[in-house]
């Protein structure tokens, strides 16, 4: 499913739908396919609405991983059981697994869809014990795997399970007999409070691994971590300039960078072909930065993911930060951790950014500005 505008993720999904922001400098729902195809799925139906031809273009029709993949697009917002509808003619031959665009995860999905197979329930559900579960919907399974209680997105008070839904579902084509057609309709809203009040049995199933749906910033960061971590060692593809700079691995390099002098790279960390880094530079662990950047000498970068196109000025402090293509931040700023820079922004020198502050595309912050809060651009409300 890929038909959300990702609106919680702004500036990030104006210029992109969230599927394709780039984790380790390629689409985010390109890692997904990669890890669908390692699970044994190679058949492959995306539902899509706001900006779809992005994720066209990332996946084509699937045969560079391995799949072959089919779209379909939502004329209207329907739901995620609705949209799954309108792709009915695709799916209605055999149990299917829905998951969305914006996962990232290293779940075994495999085992999963066996266990549906061997039940008589119409639809299965990922769970996943999650510390905080009031941003997920929760359920209460027993010890035979049914679930009999389910809610979305609990208040205080109204926890009565940490098991959270992974929005990842194996179903029967018998569910589309409960959904209606054109309609908008919700798997966790709609469909499964229906299914209960019918006495249709659900069944839950626990799995194990990392997951997240990227759906803020701060679970986009995570994501980029995880796959961080996960980097096999040192790979340099193509030329690499280095010079008196020191680096400890795992980094993966891509063709045309350069290292100025007594530079240090502490990994993991991914860089972008024909990057260019000064002299006296720190990059730090947990940094992505993407293709055809500049980071100029003495700055720092700690845990920061970069996009494409991104000048990095002198001396200039950026930590825990997310920064869209081809914004340009001058000498000796500071931006703090959990702050997100939108596209083709422009950043003064002596500029600080205060922890967790968005600023949206394209506007300029001129020099020595202390900023504190958000800032909006109305030609993007």
């Amino acid at each position: 499913m890929c038909g959300g505008e990702g609106t919680r993720l702004r500036p990030l999904t104006f210029d992109r739908p969230k599927p394709t922001i780039p984790i380790l400098n390629k689409p985010s729902v390109v890692h997904l396919v990669e890890h669908l195809v390692t699970e044994g799925f190679n058949e492959i139906v995306l539902t899509i609405g706001y900006l779809g031809n992005e994720i066209e273009d990332a996946l084509g029709d699937g045969r560079l991983f391995g799949a072959h993949i089919e779209y379909v697009r939502d004329p209207i917002k329907l739901g995620t059981a609705g949209s799954i509808k309108n792709a009915e003619s695709l799916l209605k031959s055999e149990p299917f697994i829905v998951i969305g665009g914006d996962h990232v995860m290293d779940l075994n999905l495999r085992e999963f869809y066996r266990f549906h197979e061997k039940t008589n329930a119409k639809v299965s559900i990922a769970l996943l014990p999650i510390e905080d579960p009031k941003d997920y919907g929760i359920a209460d399974m027993d010890v035979f795997n049914e679930i009999h209680r389910f809610a979305e997105k609990p208040c205080t008070g109204e926890i009565f399970s940490n098991l959270a839904s992974t929005g990842i579902y194996v179903c029967d084509p018998a569910i589309f007999d409960i959904i209606p057609q054109n309609t908008f309709f919700d798997f966790a809203m709609n469909l499964f409070p229906k299914m209960m009040e019918q006495g249709e049995r659900i069944n839950g199933y626990l799995v194990r691994g990392h997951w997240t749906d990227i759906g803020n910033a701060g679970a986009y960061r995570q994501a980029c971590k995880w796959k961080l971590e996960k980097l096999p060692g040192t790979i340099i593809k193509g030329h690499f300039n280095i010079k008196d700079a020191r680096v400890t691995g795992p980094i993966n390099v891509d063709n045309g960078v350069s290292v100025g002098s007594d530079s240090a790279l502490v990994g993991p960390i991914m860089i972008g072909e024909n990057t260019k880094i000064g002299n006296q530079v720190l990059i730090g662990p947990y940094t992505s930065i993407g293709s055809n950047c500049v980071i100029k000498d003495g700055a720092r970068l700690l845990s920061a993911i970069m996009f494409d196109d991104v000048e990095i000025g002198r001396n200039t402090c950026v930590s825990g930060a997310i920064i869209d293509n081809c914004t340009k931040i001058g000498n000796d700023c500071i931006l703090e951790t959990g702050t997100v820079i939108g596209p083709r922004d422009v950043i003064r020198d002596n500029v600080t950014v205060h922890s967790n502050v968005v600023l949206w595309p394209e506007l300029v912050i001129p020099e020595g500005t202390n900023i504190t809060e958000d800032q909006l651009n109305p030609e993007y409300e």
